[in-house]
Protein backbone atom coordinates (compact mmCIF):
# COMPACT_ATOMS: atom_id res chain seq x y z
CA UNK A 1 0.00 0.00 0.00
CA UNK A 2 1.53 3.29 -1.07
CA UNK A 3 0.50 6.89 -0.76
CA UNK A 4 1.66 9.94 -2.66
CA UNK A 5 1.17 13.67 -2.87
CA UNK A 6 2.23 16.45 -5.18
CA UNK A 7 4.04 19.71 -4.53
CA UNK A 8 3.48 22.59 -6.92
CA UNK A 9 6.43 24.88 -7.52
CA UNK A 10 6.38 28.35 -9.10
CA UNK A 11 6.92 28.42 -12.85
CA UNK A 12 10.10 30.42 -12.42
CA UNK A 13 12.54 30.28 -9.48
CA UNK A 14 12.28 33.19 -7.10
CA UNK A 15 15.37 33.77 -4.96
CA UNK A 16 14.64 35.01 -1.47
CA UNK A 17 17.16 37.12 0.39
CA UNK A 18 18.53 35.31 3.41
CA UNK A 19 20.39 37.01 6.22
CA UNK A 20 24.08 37.04 5.64
CA UNK A 21 23.75 36.33 1.90
CA UNK A 22 23.64 38.56 -1.16
CA UNK A 23 22.46 38.18 -4.74
CA UNK A 24 23.88 39.16 -8.09
CA UNK A 25 21.44 42.07 -8.39
CA UNK A 26 23.29 43.87 -5.60
CA UNK A 27 26.47 44.20 -7.69
CA UNK A 28 25.73 47.65 -9.08
CA UNK A 29 24.93 49.03 -5.63
CA UNK A 30 28.15 47.61 -4.25
CA UNK A 31 30.20 49.16 -7.03
CA UNK A 32 28.73 52.57 -6.26
CA UNK A 33 29.70 52.21 -2.61
CA UNK A 34 33.24 51.03 -3.30
CA UNK A 35 35.41 51.81 -6.30
CA UNK A 36 37.41 48.60 -5.88
CA UNK A 37 35.21 45.48 -5.73
CA UNK A 38 36.32 42.60 -3.51
CA UNK A 39 37.45 39.25 -4.86
CA UNK A 40 34.14 37.69 -3.87
CA UNK A 41 32.14 40.35 -5.73
CA UNK A 42 34.15 39.80 -8.90
CA UNK A 43 33.67 36.02 -8.63
CA UNK A 44 29.93 36.51 -8.13
CA UNK A 45 29.65 38.73 -11.23
CA UNK A 46 31.63 36.24 -13.29
CA UNK A 47 29.42 33.40 -12.13
CA UNK A 48 26.24 35.37 -12.86
CA UNK A 49 27.45 36.26 -16.35
CA UNK A 50 27.72 32.58 -17.29
CA UNK A 51 24.30 31.46 -16.04
CA UNK A 52 21.54 30.32 -18.31
CA UNK A 53 18.71 32.84 -18.48
CA UNK A 54 15.06 31.83 -18.52
CA UNK A 55 12.99 33.18 -21.39
CA UNK A 56 15.86 33.51 -23.85
CA UNK A 57 15.78 30.70 -26.39
CA UNK A 58 17.40 29.94 -29.72
CA UNK A 59 15.38 27.87 -32.16
CA UNK A 60 17.24 26.10 -34.94
CA UNK A 61 15.93 23.88 -37.71
CA UNK A 62 18.59 21.66 -39.27
CA UNK A 63 17.30 20.85 -42.73
CA UNK A 64 19.98 18.25 -43.33
CA UNK A 65 18.90 16.16 -40.35
CA UNK A 66 15.27 17.36 -40.35
CA UNK A 67 15.58 17.84 -36.61
CA UNK A 68 14.18 20.60 -34.41
CA UNK A 69 16.35 21.84 -31.56
CA UNK A 70 15.76 24.43 -28.88
CA UNK A 71 18.28 25.85 -26.41
CA UNK A 72 16.47 26.71 -23.17
CA UNK A 73 16.59 26.51 -19.43
CA UNK A 74 16.02 22.92 -18.28
CA UNK A 75 12.48 22.36 -17.04
CA UNK A 76 12.41 19.71 -14.36
CA UNK A 77 9.97 17.63 -12.33
CA UNK A 78 11.11 16.38 -8.92
CA UNK A 79 10.23 13.00 -7.45
CA UNK A 80 11.09 11.57 -4.03
CA UNK A 81 10.43 8.46 -1.96
CA UNK A 82 9.29 9.00 1.61
CA UNK A 83 10.49 5.95 3.56
CA UNK A 84 10.87 7.31 7.11
CA UNK A 85 10.40 10.42 9.18
CA UNK A 86 7.53 12.89 9.25
CA UNK A 87 5.68 14.49 6.36
CA UNK A 88 7.37 17.80 7.19
CA UNK A 89 10.78 16.16 6.79
CA UNK A 90 9.76 14.66 3.45
CA UNK A 91 8.52 18.05 2.21
CA UNK A 92 11.70 19.74 3.45
CA UNK A 93 13.83 17.20 1.59
CA UNK A 94 11.94 17.87 -1.66
CA UNK A 95 12.16 21.64 -1.09
CA UNK A 96 15.92 21.28 -0.66
CA UNK A 97 16.06 19.30 -3.91
CA UNK A 98 14.20 22.15 -5.60
CA UNK A 99 16.76 24.64 -4.26
CA UNK A 100 19.56 22.42 -5.57
CA UNK A 101 17.91 22.26 -9.00
CA UNK A 102 17.51 26.05 -9.13
CA UNK A 103 21.12 26.52 -8.07
CA UNK A 104 22.13 24.30 -10.99
CA UNK A 105 20.16 26.57 -13.34
CA UNK A 106 16.92 24.63 -13.79
CA UNK A 107 13.28 25.68 -13.65
CA UNK A 108 11.30 23.52 -11.21
CA UNK A 109 7.74 22.85 -12.37
CA UNK A 110 6.31 20.25 -9.99
CA UNK A 111 7.28 17.76 -7.32
CA UNK A 112 5.91 14.34 -6.42
CA UNK A 113 6.47 12.30 -3.24
CA UNK A 114 5.76 8.56 -3.07
CA UNK A 115 5.15 6.94 0.35
CA UNK A 116 6.84 3.53 0.38
CA UNK A 117 8.58 1.21 2.83
CA UNK A 118 11.65 1.23 0.59
CA UNK A 119 12.46 2.41 -2.97
CA UNK A 120 11.36 0.12 -5.76
CA UNK A 121 14.25 -2.03 -7.00
CA UNK A 122 13.25 -1.62 -10.64
CA UNK A 123 12.13 1.99 -11.17
CA UNK A 124 12.75 3.59 -7.73
CA UNK A 125 9.09 4.71 -7.44
CA UNK A 126 7.18 1.69 -8.75
CA UNK A 127 5.54 1.06 -12.11
CA UNK A 128 2.24 2.80 -11.31
CA UNK A 129 3.91 5.95 -10.01
CA UNK A 130 6.28 5.91 -12.99
CA UNK A 131 3.29 5.98 -15.37
CA UNK A 132 1.80 8.87 -13.39
CA UNK A 133 5.16 10.65 -13.59
CA UNK A 134 5.10 10.25 -17.35
CA UNK A 135 1.72 12.01 -17.51
CA UNK A 136 3.04 14.86 -15.35
CA UNK A 137 6.03 15.22 -17.68
CA UNK A 138 3.71 15.42 -20.69
CA UNK A 139 1.37 17.91 -19.00
CA UNK A 140 4.14 20.27 -17.83
CA UNK A 141 6.44 19.97 -20.82
CA UNK A 142 9.37 19.00 -18.62
CA UNK A 143 12.57 17.70 -20.21
CA UNK A 144 14.25 16.30 -17.07
CA UNK A 145 13.24 14.27 -14.01
CA UNK A 146 15.33 14.60 -10.83
CA UNK A 147 15.05 11.90 -8.17
CA UNK A 148 15.68 12.67 -4.49
CA UNK A 149 18.10 9.81 -3.90
CA UNK A 150 20.96 7.90 -5.49
CA UNK A 151 19.67 5.57 -8.18
CA UNK A 152 21.37 2.44 -9.43
CA UNK A 153 22.29 2.25 -13.14
CA UNK A 154 19.42 -0.21 -13.69
CA UNK A 155 16.90 2.11 -12.00
CA UNK A 156 18.03 5.07 -14.12
CA UNK A 157 17.66 3.08 -17.34
CA UNK A 158 14.28 1.60 -16.41
CA UNK A 159 12.80 4.95 -15.31
CA UNK A 160 14.03 6.72 -18.46
CA UNK A 161 12.31 4.08 -20.60
CA UNK A 162 8.99 4.87 -18.90
CA UNK A 163 9.09 8.69 -18.66
CA UNK A 164 10.99 9.08 -21.99
CA UNK A 165 13.02 12.09 -20.79
CA UNK A 166 16.40 12.45 -19.13
CA UNK A 167 16.51 11.17 -15.53
CA UNK A 168 19.19 12.16 -13.02
CA UNK A 169 19.50 11.57 -9.29
CA UNK A 170 20.42 13.76 -6.34
CA UNK A 171 24.09 12.77 -6.50
CA UNK A 172 24.46 13.78 -10.16
CA UNK A 173 22.72 17.09 -9.42
CA UNK A 174 25.10 17.95 -6.55
CA UNK A 175 28.10 16.97 -8.67
CA UNK A 176 26.85 19.30 -11.42
CA UNK A 177 26.63 22.21 -8.97
CA UNK A 178 30.14 21.48 -7.71
CA UNK A 179 31.41 21.44 -11.30
CA UNK A 180 29.84 24.88 -11.92
CA UNK A 181 31.22 26.45 -8.74
CA UNK A 182 34.75 24.99 -8.61
CA UNK A 183 37.33 27.72 -9.26
CA UNK A 184 40.72 26.55 -7.99
CA UNK A 185 42.86 23.91 -9.68
CA UNK A 186 42.50 21.58 -6.70
CA UNK A 187 38.73 22.07 -6.52
CA UNK A 188 38.28 21.32 -10.23
CA UNK A 189 40.40 18.18 -9.96
CA UNK A 190 38.45 16.97 -6.91
CA UNK A 191 35.10 17.50 -8.64
CA UNK A 192 36.29 15.83 -11.85
CA UNK A 193 37.43 12.78 -9.88
CA UNK A 194 34.10 12.56 -8.05
CA UNK A 195 32.17 12.83 -11.33
CA UNK A 196 34.20 10.08 -12.95
CA UNK A 197 33.77 7.76 -9.96
CA UNK A 198 30.03 8.30 -10.25
CA UNK A 199 29.99 7.98 -14.04
CA UNK A 200 32.09 4.82 -14.44
CA UNK A 201 29.45 2.22 -13.45
CA UNK A 202 26.72 4.19 -15.24
CA UNK A 203 28.23 4.36 -18.73
CA UNK A 204 25.78 3.38 -21.43
CA UNK A 205 26.15 3.00 -25.17
CA UNK A 206 23.74 3.38 -28.06
CA UNK A 207 24.02 2.12 -31.65
CA UNK A 208 27.62 2.01 -32.76
CA UNK A 209 28.82 2.66 -29.24
CA UNK A 210 27.95 -0.94 -28.37
CA UNK A 211 29.43 -2.51 -31.50
CA UNK A 212 32.86 -4.05 -31.80
CA UNK A 213 35.66 -2.03 -33.26
CA UNK A 214 37.69 -3.84 -35.89
CA UNK A 215 40.86 -5.44 -34.52
CA UNK A 216 44.23 -4.31 -35.80
CA UNK A 217 45.15 -1.64 -38.31
CA UNK A 218 43.11 -2.96 -41.19
CA UNK A 219 40.17 -4.47 -39.40
CA UNK A 220 39.29 -8.09 -40.13
CA UNK A 221 41.77 -8.18 -43.03
CA UNK A 222 44.74 -7.02 -41.00
CA UNK A 223 46.65 -10.24 -41.44
CA UNK A 224 47.81 -12.99 -39.15
CA UNK A 225 47.73 -12.00 -35.50
CA UNK A 226 45.75 -8.82 -36.14
CA UNK A 227 42.28 -10.27 -36.66
CA UNK A 228 39.83 -10.30 -33.80
CA UNK A 229 36.66 -8.83 -32.34
CA UNK A 230 38.49 -5.74 -31.06
CA UNK A 231 37.21 -3.54 -28.26
CA UNK A 232 33.78 -1.99 -27.89
CA UNK A 233 33.46 1.77 -27.72
CA UNK A 234 32.09 1.57 -24.18
CA UNK A 235 35.07 -0.52 -23.07
CA UNK A 236 37.38 2.10 -24.55
CA UNK A 237 35.52 4.81 -22.66
CA UNK A 238 35.84 2.92 -19.37
CA UNK A 239 39.55 2.40 -19.88
CA UNK A 240 40.12 6.08 -20.65
CA UNK A 241 38.10 7.12 -17.59
CA UNK A 242 40.17 4.83 -15.34
CA UNK A 243 43.38 6.30 -16.76
CA UNK A 244 42.09 9.83 -16.21
CA UNK A 245 41.04 8.96 -12.64
CA UNK A 246 44.51 7.61 -11.87
CA UNK A 247 46.07 10.82 -13.19
CA UNK A 248 43.69 12.98 -11.13
CA UNK A 249 44.48 11.03 -7.97
CA UNK A 250 48.19 11.66 -8.51
CA UNK A 251 47.56 15.38 -9.03
CA UNK A 252 45.36 15.65 -5.94
CA UNK A 253 47.99 13.81 -3.90
CA UNK A 254 50.62 16.34 -5.00
CA UNK A 255 48.32 19.27 -4.18
CA UNK A 256 47.54 17.66 -0.82
CA UNK A 257 51.26 17.77 0.01
CA UNK A 258 51.32 21.51 -0.67
CA UNK A 259 48.21 22.00 1.49
CA UNK A 260 49.75 19.93 4.31
CA UNK A 261 52.89 22.07 4.17
CA UNK A 262 50.89 25.27 4.57
CA UNK A 263 48.84 23.75 7.37
CA UNK A 264 51.93 22.52 9.24
CA UNK A 265 53.43 26.02 8.96
CA UNK A 266 50.31 27.47 10.61
CA UNK A 267 50.49 24.81 13.34
CA UNK A 268 54.18 25.53 14.02
CA UNK A 269 53.42 29.22 14.41
CA UNK A 270 51.03 28.26 17.26
CA UNK A 271 48.43 30.71 16.03
CA UNK A 272 45.00 29.33 17.05
CA UNK A 273 43.03 27.90 14.13
CA UNK A 274 39.21 28.05 13.92
CA UNK A 275 37.40 26.06 11.20
CA UNK A 276 33.95 27.24 10.13
CA UNK A 277 31.72 24.26 9.32
CA UNK A 278 28.02 23.94 8.71
CA UNK A 279 25.19 23.18 6.35
CA UNK A 280 25.31 24.66 2.89
CA UNK A 281 23.87 28.19 2.65
CA UNK A 282 23.94 28.61 6.44
CA UNK A 283 25.95 31.83 6.08
CA UNK A 284 29.50 30.58 6.75
CA UNK A 285 31.18 32.92 4.24
CA UNK A 286 29.10 35.85 5.51
CA UNK A 287 30.21 35.09 9.06
CA UNK A 288 33.84 34.94 7.91
CA UNK A 289 33.43 38.39 6.32
CA UNK A 290 31.78 39.76 9.47
CA UNK A 291 34.57 38.49 11.75
CA UNK A 292 37.57 39.36 9.57
CA UNK A 293 36.36 42.14 7.25
CA UNK A 294 37.40 40.13 4.18
CA UNK A 295 35.45 40.14 0.94
CA UNK A 296 35.08 36.45 0.08
CA UNK A 297 32.32 35.28 -2.25
CA UNK A 298 28.83 35.42 -0.72
CA UNK A 299 25.79 34.20 -2.64
CA UNK A 300 22.27 33.05 -1.79
CA UNK A 301 22.82 29.62 -3.31
CA UNK A 302 23.66 26.12 -2.19
CA UNK A 303 27.36 25.19 -2.34
CA UNK A 304 28.39 28.71 -3.37
CA UNK A 305 31.78 28.18 -1.68
CA UNK A 306 33.83 25.05 -2.41
CA UNK A 307 37.46 26.06 -1.95
CA UNK A 308 38.58 26.57 1.66
CA UNK A 309 39.44 30.18 2.44
CA UNK A 310 41.72 31.14 5.35
CA UNK A 311 41.80 34.66 6.81
CA UNK A 312 43.70 36.13 9.76
CA UNK A 313 41.95 38.06 12.55
CA UNK A 314 42.77 39.41 16.01
CA UNK A 315 41.08 39.35 19.39
CA UNK A 316 40.58 42.51 21.44
CA UNK A 317 43.67 41.68 23.51
CA UNK A 318 45.81 41.65 20.35
CA UNK A 319 46.18 37.86 19.98
CA UNK A 320 45.96 36.59 16.43
CA UNK A 321 43.94 33.64 15.14
CA UNK A 322 43.01 32.25 11.72
CA UNK A 323 39.54 31.42 10.41
CA UNK A 324 39.07 28.81 7.67
CA UNK A 325 35.83 28.66 5.69
CA UNK A 326 35.17 25.08 4.52
CA UNK A 327 32.83 23.49 1.99
CA UNK A 328 29.21 23.21 3.13
CA UNK A 329 27.51 19.93 3.93
CA UNK A 330 24.10 18.61 3.01
CA UNK A 331 21.92 15.65 3.89
CA UNK A 332 23.06 12.53 2.01
CA UNK A 333 26.27 14.17 0.80
CA UNK A 334 27.59 11.91 -2.00
CA UNK A 335 30.33 9.58 -0.84
CA UNK A 336 32.30 10.41 -4.00
CA UNK A 337 32.53 14.04 -2.88
CA UNK A 338 33.55 13.17 0.68
CA UNK A 339 36.33 10.99 -0.72
CA UNK A 340 37.47 13.49 -3.36
CA UNK A 341 37.45 16.44 -0.92
CA UNK A 342 39.35 14.48 1.74
CA UNK A 343 42.35 16.84 1.76
CA UNK A 344 40.03 19.85 2.06
CA UNK A 345 38.01 18.34 4.89
CA UNK A 346 41.21 17.58 6.81
CA UNK A 347 41.25 21.29 7.72
CA UNK A 348 38.57 20.30 10.25
CA UNK A 349 40.70 17.71 12.03
CA UNK A 350 43.64 20.08 12.69
CA UNK A 351 41.55 23.00 13.96
CA UNK A 352 41.65 24.13 17.57
CA UNK A 353 37.93 24.92 17.45
CA UNK A 354 35.00 24.11 15.17
CA UNK A 355 32.63 27.02 14.60
CA UNK A 356 29.46 25.12 13.67
CA UNK A 357 27.13 27.53 11.83
CA UNK A 358 23.42 26.67 11.80
CA UNK A 359 20.74 28.37 9.68
CA UNK A 360 18.24 29.65 12.22
CA UNK A 361 15.68 30.42 9.49
CA UNK A 362 15.57 26.80 8.30
CA UNK A 363 12.39 24.91 9.27
CA UNK A 364 14.41 21.92 10.54
CA UNK A 365 17.69 23.27 12.00
CA UNK A 366 18.28 20.22 14.19
CA UNK A 367 18.36 18.01 11.08
CA UNK A 368 21.08 20.30 9.69
CA UNK A 369 23.15 19.85 12.86
CA UNK A 370 22.79 16.06 12.63
CA UNK A 371 23.84 15.95 8.95
CA UNK A 372 26.94 18.08 9.56
CA UNK A 373 28.04 16.08 12.60
CA UNK A 374 27.72 12.81 10.66
CA UNK A 375 30.21 14.00 8.02
CA UNK A 376 32.61 15.48 10.60
CA UNK A 377 32.52 12.25 12.64
CA UNK A 378 33.32 10.21 9.52
CA UNK A 379 36.29 12.43 8.60
CA UNK A 380 37.68 12.45 12.16
CA UNK A 381 37.29 8.68 12.52
CA UNK A 382 39.17 7.98 9.28
CA UNK A 383 42.00 10.32 10.31
CA UNK A 384 42.12 8.69 13.77
CA UNK A 385 42.30 12.02 15.61
CA UNK A 386 40.50 13.55 18.56
CA UNK A 387 37.50 15.72 17.78
CA UNK A 388 38.14 19.47 18.28
CA UNK A 389 35.81 21.38 20.63
CA UNK A 390 32.67 22.74 18.99
CA UNK A 391 30.90 26.08 19.33
CA UNK A 392 27.46 26.25 17.72
CA UNK A 393 26.54 29.58 16.12
CA UNK A 394 22.91 30.08 15.08
CA UNK A 395 22.97 32.52 12.16
CA UNK A 396 20.22 34.50 10.37
CA UNK A 397 18.31 35.28 13.56
CA UNK A 398 16.84 38.38 11.87
CA UNK A 399 15.01 36.10 9.40
CA UNK A 400 14.18 33.28 11.82
CA UNK A 401 10.87 32.48 13.49
CA UNK A 402 10.98 33.72 17.12
CA UNK A 403 9.31 30.50 18.27
CA UNK A 404 12.00 28.39 16.58
CA UNK A 405 14.72 30.56 18.13
CA UNK A 406 13.21 30.07 21.58
CA UNK A 407 13.21 26.31 21.05
CA UNK A 408 16.84 26.40 19.87
CA UNK A 409 17.91 28.38 22.94
CA UNK A 410 16.52 25.56 25.07
CA UNK A 411 18.05 22.78 22.93
CA UNK A 412 21.45 24.48 22.49
CA UNK A 413 22.23 26.20 25.83
CA UNK A 414 25.85 27.01 24.91
CA UNK A 415 25.14 28.38 21.41
CA UNK A 416 25.69 31.97 20.25
CA UNK A 417 22.89 33.62 18.26
CA UNK A 418 24.01 36.08 15.58
CA UNK A 419 23.07 37.73 12.33
CA UNK A 420 25.98 38.12 9.94
CA UNK A 421 23.84 40.48 7.86
CA UNK A 422 22.95 43.01 10.57
CA UNK A 423 25.94 42.40 12.86
CA UNK A 424 23.76 41.47 15.83
CA UNK A 425 25.60 39.15 18.22
CA UNK A 426 28.98 39.39 16.44
CA UNK A 427 30.65 41.12 19.43
CA UNK A 428 29.36 38.40 21.75
CA UNK A 429 30.74 35.77 19.37
CA UNK A 430 34.17 37.43 19.37
CA UNK A 431 34.16 37.41 23.18
CA UNK A 432 33.22 33.72 23.29
CA UNK A 433 35.94 32.85 20.79
CA UNK A 434 38.50 34.72 22.88
CA UNK A 435 37.47 32.70 25.95
CA UNK A 436 37.44 29.29 24.26
CA UNK A 437 40.52 29.50 22.04
CA UNK A 438 43.55 28.44 24.03
CA UNK A 439 45.30 31.15 26.01
CA UNK A 440 49.10 31.36 26.36
CA UNK A 441 50.31 29.16 29.20
CA UNK A 442 53.38 30.87 30.77
CA UNK A 443 53.63 34.28 32.43
CA UNK A 444 57.09 35.85 32.37
CA UNK A 445 58.72 39.21 33.14
CA UNK A 446 61.38 40.11 30.55
CA UNK A 447 63.54 43.01 29.42
CA UNK A 448 63.81 42.70 25.64
CA UNK A 449 66.64 44.74 24.04
CA UNK A 450 65.66 47.19 21.34
CA UNK A 451 67.78 45.13 18.90
CA UNK A 452 65.40 42.15 19.29
CA UNK A 453 62.35 43.57 17.61
CA UNK A 454 61.62 40.09 16.21
CA UNK A 455 60.90 38.81 19.72
CA UNK A 456 58.61 41.74 20.46
CA UNK A 457 56.71 41.00 17.24
CA UNK A 458 56.30 37.33 18.25
CA UNK A 459 55.03 38.38 21.66
CA UNK A 460 52.42 40.62 20.03
CA UNK A 461 51.27 37.91 17.61
CA UNK A 462 51.45 34.77 19.79
CA UNK A 463 51.14 36.09 23.36
CA UNK A 464 49.25 38.46 25.59
CA UNK A 465 50.92 41.62 26.95
CA UNK A 466 49.90 42.33 30.55
CA UNK A 467 52.19 45.32 31.18
CA UNK A 468 54.80 47.16 29.13
CA UNK A 469 57.26 50.04 29.80
CA UNK A 470 60.20 51.42 27.86
CA UNK A 471 63.55 51.63 29.62
CA UNK A 472 67.01 52.78 28.60
CA UNK A 473 68.27 49.37 27.43
CA UNK A 474 65.03 47.85 26.17
CA UNK A 475 61.34 47.18 26.66
CA UNK A 476 60.23 45.84 30.05
CA UNK A 477 57.27 43.51 29.47
CA UNK A 478 55.12 41.29 31.65
CA UNK A 479 53.58 38.82 29.22
CA UNK A 480 51.72 35.51 28.99
CA UNK A 481 53.14 33.43 26.13
CA UNK A 482 53.28 29.81 24.87
CA UNK A 483 55.94 27.54 26.30
CA UNK A 484 57.94 27.52 23.06
CA UNK A 485 58.15 31.32 23.05
CA UNK A 486 58.90 31.40 26.78
CA UNK A 487 61.98 29.25 26.14
CA UNK A 488 63.19 31.81 23.57
CA UNK A 489 62.73 34.60 26.14
CA UNK A 490 64.50 32.83 29.00
CA UNK A 491 67.76 34.74 28.41
CA UNK A 492 65.95 38.05 28.96
CA UNK A 493 63.83 37.05 31.96
CA UNK A 494 64.35 38.62 35.41
CA UNK A 495 66.86 41.27 34.26
CA UNK A 496 67.29 44.30 36.50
Amino acid sequence: MTKSHRTKFPSAPESADFAGESTASDSADRYEDSAAPSVGEMQLDERSALRRIAGLSTELTDVTEVEYRQLRLERVVLVGVWTSGTAAQADASLAELAALAETAGSEVLEGLVQRRDKPDAATYIGSGKADELRQVVLATGADTVICDGELTPAQLTALEKVVKVKVIDRTALILDIFAQHATSREGKAQVALAQMEYMLPRLRGWGESMSRQAGGRAGSNGGVGLRGPGETKIETDRRRIRERMAKLRREIKEMKSARDTKRSHRLRSEIPSVAIVGYTNAGKSSLLNALTGSGVLVQNALFATLDPTTRRATFEDGREFVLTDTVGFVRHLPTQLVEAFRSTLEEVTDADLLLHVVDGSDPLPTDQIKAVREVITEVIRENDTAAPPELIVVNKIDAADPVVLTQLRGLLPGAVFVSARTGEGIDELRARLSEIVRRPEVEVDVLVPYTRGDLVARIHSDGQILDSTHEETGTRMRVRVPESLASALVDYAGRA
